[in-house]
C-alpha cells in the first residue's frame, strides 16, 4: 500500500492541492470495490460525506492523472437501454489490488471476474491510444439484464467485446443489440486468446 500511496498522493494529488487525501483514498477504495458495476456520483457523495461537485472534481482529477478510466453507457435511446450511467476502471490493476490489500492469485479471489474485466479493458484502452486514437469506448446494458462489457466505436464501426476467464462452449451477444447495431466484429476474450485483445 505504501507504493500506491506514494504514487497517488505525492506524485499526482499534491499538485492539485487536495486538502484531504484521506477522502481520495476512500473514493478510490469505493471504486475498487465497485469495479465493473455502475457508479453514481450521488451515492459516492453520500458515502464519503462530501458534495457531489467535489466527487466529480476528484473523479475528473483521477482520470486526467491516468489512475482511473470512465466508461459511459452506450445508447441510441432504445426504451430498455440504460443511459447516463458510468463505470470506472483502473489503468493499473496493481493499484486496485493495493487499495484493497489483496494480492492473491486470480484463482483464489472472489472478485476475479471484476479483476479480469478491468485488466482486459485497460489493455484494450491503453493499446488503442497508440493504434486507434480516435476510438471511443462504452459499456452497454439494458434494464432487463442484457449486457456487453466493452463497445468500441471507431470510424463508424462498432466492435463488441465480452470478457470471461474461462472459455464457454457457446458465446453470443444479446439479440437486441445485434439487430439494432449490427457490430462489425464480435470478440469473446478469455485466458486462451487474451493476446488477440491487444492487436
Amino acid at each position: 500500500m505504501e507504493l500506491a500511496s506514494d504514487y497517488l498522493y505525492r506524485d499526482v494529488l499534491m499538485y492539485e492541492k487536495v486538502r484531504n487525501p484521506a477522502v481520495i483514498r476512500k473514493l478510490l477504495k469505493a471504486l475498487a470495490l465497485q469495479t465493473g458495476s455502475q457508479v453514481s456520483s450521488h451515492e459516492l457523495s453520500r458515502l464519503l460525506g462530501i458534495s457531489r461537485p467535489t466527487v466529480e472534481r476528484y473523479l475528473d482529477l483521477l482520470e486526467k492523472s491516468f489512475v482511473i478510466y470512465e466508461l459511459s453507457s452506450f445508447s441510441s435511446n432504445l426504451r430498455n437501454e440504460i443511459r447516463k450511467s458510468s463505470k470506472y476502471f483502473f489503468y493499473d490493476t496493481g493499484i486496485r489490488n493495493a487499495l484493497l490489500g489483496d494480492f492473491r492469485p486470480l484463482r483464489e479471489r472472489v472478485d476475479q471476474g471484476a479483476l479480469w474485466e478491468n485488466f482486459c479493458i485497460s489493455q484494450r484502452v491503453i493499446m488503442s491510444e497508440v493504434h486507434r486514437p480516435l476510438a471511443r469506448y462504452y459499456f452497454w446494458r439494458t434494464y432487463d439484464g442484457g449486457e456487453i462489457d466493452l463497445i468500441e466505436e471507431n470510424n463508424g464501426k462498432i466492435n463488441a467485446f465480452e470478457f470471461k476467464i474461462k472459455r464457454k462452449k457457446q458465446n453470443r451477444l444479446p439479440e437486441s443489440f445485434v439487430r439494432k447495431y449490427r457490430p462489425h466484429q464480435i470478440h469473446f476474450i478469455d485466458r486462451e486468446n487474451i493476446y488477440s485483445l491487444i492487436q
